[in-house]
């Protein structure tokens, strides 16, 4: 069977259509106004219901168009709020950057008081070697500012390391974790000598080892372990760590233990420069 053809009204037509229509309703309501009775009431039957339709159209359209408006406003003020939010997500991050930098300063400068007697560079740590430790990195301050070979580094109030080699504007920091490391030093209360030695492993459980401790004065946990003044390398009196565990020696006259270093080898910034060479020593 064939389908039956749907009736379709372009719009050229409807505009004729409704072209006629208005036509037709002007004439009616010129009519009107001289006419009475049943002319009138057949006016009123054909225009009223073509008015109202014009009218809620009018109206649908005028909605549509409010709509419209109400969406662009909501666009335009969702697009201020994101750049604001935006605005104050960089701030935001700003202030934390500088409250760290605040941070870093104020731990320098209780650095600086501690040892007021050196004079010293501050200096930011631009690259490390791979690995989760600093014993090995470089700074952003070199020969320019007066920094040279075998100065003593510190942070978090104690020893670091020493610088190794200079560069106009750089140096190299070993720091007394590495393996190659050796340190002269001594306990506060009794000035009792040992070695501290670097040791990657040992940094794993957040230690330093030490030996060569004379078992002459007990030695405690909670102990200060600072630079001696044998070192050739290191000045006297800087902080290392405290003493963790220690344990006498088979031949009961020495100990050997382990020590918690005051500086956080896994997250430096900033460290200080000490701008003195230690002049006399051994070790």
């Amino acid at each position: 069977m064939k389908k039956k053809k749907r009736f379709q009204l372009n719009s050229k037509h409807l505009l004729i259509a409704l072209t006629f229509v208005c036509v037709s309703a002007a004439a009616l309501t010129l009519t009107n106004q001289n006419s009475s009775g049943p002319v009138r009431t057949i006016a009123g039957y054909a225009i009223v219901p073509f008015q109202n339709g014009i009218n809620q159209i009018g109206k649908w359209l005028s909605g549509k168009g409010q709509r419209f408006k109400n969406a662009d406003k909501l666009a335009s003020e969702n697009k201020e709020l994101k750049e604001h939010i935006s605005s104050l997500t960089e701030q935001n991050n700003l202030l934390v950057q500088q409250q760290g930098e605040l941070s870093e300063l104020k731990k320098l400068y209780q650095i600086d008081k501690t040892y007021s007697e050196y004079e010293k560079v501050a200096a930011e740590v631009i690259a490390r070697d791979p690995g989760n430790w600093f014993n090995t990195f470089t700074i952003n301050r070199g020969s320019r500012q007066g920094i040279k070979k075998d100065m003593n580094v510190i942070a978090d109030g104690g020893l670091v390391g020493l610088v190794t080699e200079v560069g106009p504007d750089w140096a190299t920091v070993k720091s007394i974790i590495d393996d190659s490391s050796n340190v002269s030093a001594m306990t506060v209360s009794t000035n009792d000598t040992c070695i501290v030695s670097g040791d990657l492993r040992l940094m794993e459980q957040g230690k330093l080892a030490f030996s060569q401790m004379k078992s002459e004065n007990a030695v405690t946990v909670g102990e200060k372990i600072v630079t001696s003044e044998i070192s050739d390398k290191y000045l006297k009196g800087i902080l290392i760590g405290y003493v963790s565990d220690v344990n006498e020696d088979s031949n009961h006259l020495t100990s050997t233990g382990y020590l918690i270093p005051v500086v956080d080898f896994e997250h430096i910034s900033d460290v200080l420069v000490i701008k003195q060479l230690k002049q006399t020593g051994g070790n």
